[in-house]
């Protein structure tokens, strides 16, 4: 899922942008805090980029939001991994 944030600037408006689709995270992309596997890429409106895990970006989201341009969250492919887990268990 991918979130835009227009972020406004004081006295020139609003700053909007066009976003180009974002590549998916693979499990090279770790997370910034834990090293973990990042599932959620945060972009910044100064460019920077940020990589989180689920639980980092639950810890951190509220704040995160309101310095993104852009927000990147493929959490719910965790839950894909684990239904297909579950069905592969069953068999």
């Amino acid at each position: 899922m991918l979130c835009k944030v227009t972020a406004p600037r004081s006295e020139e408006g609003d700053v909007t942008a066009t976003i180009t689709p974002a590549t998916p995270l693979t499990a090279v992309d770790r997370c910034d805090r834990c090293g973990a596997q990042a599932y959620v890429r945060v972009t910044l409106t100064n460019g920077g980029e940020l990589l989180f895990c689920a639980h980092h970006m639950r810890r951190y989201g509220e704040e995160l939001r309101k310095v993104a341009a852009e927000i990147q969250d493929e959490t719910e492919r965790l839950n894909e991994t684990t239904t297909a887990s579950a069905a592969a268990e069953e068999r």
